[in-house]
């Protein structure tokens, strides 16, 4: 069945008794969670009113109330993002690990007109220049106190139902902000009819008996879009954790029965750091579905849970689908979805020859093979960045979305990741890309989560850096790693890491994605355990811990070049 805004689906379930939303320890059926919806959606029409003056000077597309939801996964995100569904205005899910004047300047490149928070969210707002140069007040109003109980219980029994604009697939119902993972977030455009189609595609099959699981941050495209979209066209559970946590996730599971998860990130490598539990065989789940987890970790998963994760490639931005099959290599992301005209371009446009292999199994042809992901009619998919249209430009190139990333593709058509294109590694004139780099250092004994990128060589170019976090209880070899990297049939030449930094816990952006832009900061000159290869002068294969003199030296090296070591 078509529908045409996702306000339609809930309208669907508005008679729905079936169980809706399980959240801790309270529980509501559709119905219930629509009416609750429709009491937001009230609330949100009345503000419209209120503030028509804010938005009344915006673009035609964006003149509408623009509504920032600070809040960590709660029902009343929930209530909201199906409540804007009904009353056609915008909501726009804030990143709640920002920060001062990073968190200032996304809520005012979005032109919120009100904010919903709770009191930790408040004090995160407290002193921040929210309003843009036109002077706007942006209205702050907190879930958990009495005024907002007011606000509820004088729109009781709303009935559920579209206002006008909620009828239009067009409107802008939600501003998705990119992870950051390479750079400063941007807000996604997402269509009311973009989100029901989304549903309704429905491609992890869920049927009406399934509970699905998410932890992953409401405000992230993934969360939304592979779950509780399709939950909501299909009429089965959603279930809500407030924010991911590994120890928790087999308990929840259990707990609620869930049959389906979504993950995003380096979240199956925290979770399968925790200790084996018999349990992990007795749960209900059929289906498991995410991005980015490495071969290793699907492998150990299905061992453990008993269920083989399904991967897909792709981005908020929804211009390019790359699907794993059942014949997929294990190191590759798959092929392209339905109606994805993808190839790999290199920088004049041009298709880049299929990837080679040499006989152990190393890609032997990386710097011809090696080019952007993209859709050759992808652009009429990507709705564009908020008022930013130069990063749209970027992305939409006539007809044709570039993703940004990096990849290569085989003879039997299936694609791989390379890495992002600030993953771009430039060492004595040769080009190559951080995720080749990364799946080898995967496979050295003791690697938990490994992240490859470029920092600053004293004279020109790149020089290779690794971020390591090791399982629990294991520690750095430096002579070990130092014969790993040596003896990799499939180790470019230039590959092999010039500095590694050991790390306690991997950081990482909301969405689990590592957050390479603070690590390129770090580079090795921040404290912490650091090794180097080859000393000061880098003349042999072996790590050592970096000292304080070979430190010093090599700042002099940078100095005496003009250069500095670290970078974003």
């Amino acid at each position: 069945m078509r529908h045409e805004t996702f306000g339609d689906i809930l309208l669907e379930r508005s008679t729905d008794d079936n169980p809706g939303l399980l959240f801790e320890d309270s529980r509501w059926t559709w119905r219930e969670f629509v009416a609750e919806s429709a009491v937001r959606a009230a609330i949100l029409s009345d503000w419209s009113a209120t503030h028509a003056d804010a938005y009344a000077g915006r673009p035609e597309r964006f003149r509408h109330l623009h509504v920032g939801i600070l809040l960590e996964n709660v029902p009343e995100y929930l209530f909201l993002l199906s409540g804007a569904s009904m009353a056609g205005v915008t909501i726009i899910g804030i990143n709640p690990t920002r920060r001062g004047a990073e968190l200032a300047s996304d809520i005012r490149g979005v032109d919120c007109d009100v904010i919903v928070t709770d009191a930790d969210g408040a004090e995160l707002l407290d002193g921040l220049a929210l309003s843009d140069e036109s002077g706007g007040v942006v209205a702050v109003h907190e879930v958990d106190s009495a005024g907002w109980q007011d606000l509820l219980a004088g729109h009781a029994g709303a009935e559920p139902r579209l206002h006008d604009a909620a009828r239009d697939p067009h409107t802008l119902l939600a501003l998705l902000f990119t992870s950051g993972s390479t750079g400063a977030p941007k807000a996604v455009m997402c269509s009311t009819g973009r989100l029901a189609m989304l549903g309704t595609i429905n491609y992890r099959n869920l049927v009406l008996d399934d509970v699905a699981y998410s932890a992953m941050p409401m405000f992230h495209g993934n969360a939304m879009f592979a779950a509780f979209a399709p939950a909501a066209f299909v009429g089965c559970t959603f279930a809500m954790r407030r924010k991911f946590s590994a120890s928790g996730f087999l308990p929840d599971v259990l707990r609620f029965g869930a049959t389906y998860f979504n993950y995003v990130g380096r979240s199956l490598s925290y979770i399968l750091a925790q200790p084996e539990r018999p349990e992990e065989k007795q749960t209900r789940l059929r289906t498991v579905f995410g991005t980015e987890a490495s071969t290793h970790d699907r492998a150990e998963f299905a061992r453990r849970f008993g269920v083989e994760p399904g991967e897909s490639y792709g981005s908020s931005e929804g211009g390019v689908v790359i699907g794993r099959t059942e014949d997929t290599p294990p190191d590759a992301l798959g092929v392209a979805g339905a109606y994805m005209n993808v190839a790999i371009l290199d920088e004049d446009g041009h298709e880049c020859p299929r990837a080679e292999f040499d006989a152990d199994g190393g890609l032997a042809n990386a710097g011809e093979a090696i080019g952007e992901i993209c859709n050759l009619t992808g652009a009429a998919m990507f709705e564009g960045y908020y008022r930013n249209p130069e990063a749209t430009a970027e992305r939409n190139i006539g007809e044709v979305y570039h993703s940004g990333d990096l990849g290569y593709r085989d003879a039997d058509g299936f694609f791989y990741f390379a890495g992002r294109s600030g993953d771009k590694i430039r060492v004595d004139s040769e080009n190559f890309s951080a995720g080749p780099v990364e799946r080898i250092l995967d496979r050295f004994p003791g690697v938990l989560v490994v992240a490859v990128y470029p920092v600053p060589d004293p004279r020109t170019g790149d020089q290779v850096m690794a971020a390591i976090q090791l399982e629990p209880g294991a520690a750095f070899d430096p002579a070990a790693f130092s014969e790993f990297c040596r003896t990799q049939p499939d180790m470019g030449t230039k590959w092999a890491p010039r500095f590694v930094r050991i790390m306690e816990t991997m950081p990482v952006t909301a969405t689990r994605k590592i957050a390479k832009p603070s690590l390129r900061r770090q580079s090795w000159t921040e404290p912490g355990e650091v090794y180097v290869r080859g000393g000061e002068n880098g003349d042999d294969d072996e790590f050592q811990p970096l000292t304080s003199a070979v430190r010093d030296s090599l700042l002099a090296q940078y100095r005496l070049h003009g250069r500095q070591p670290s970078g974003v």
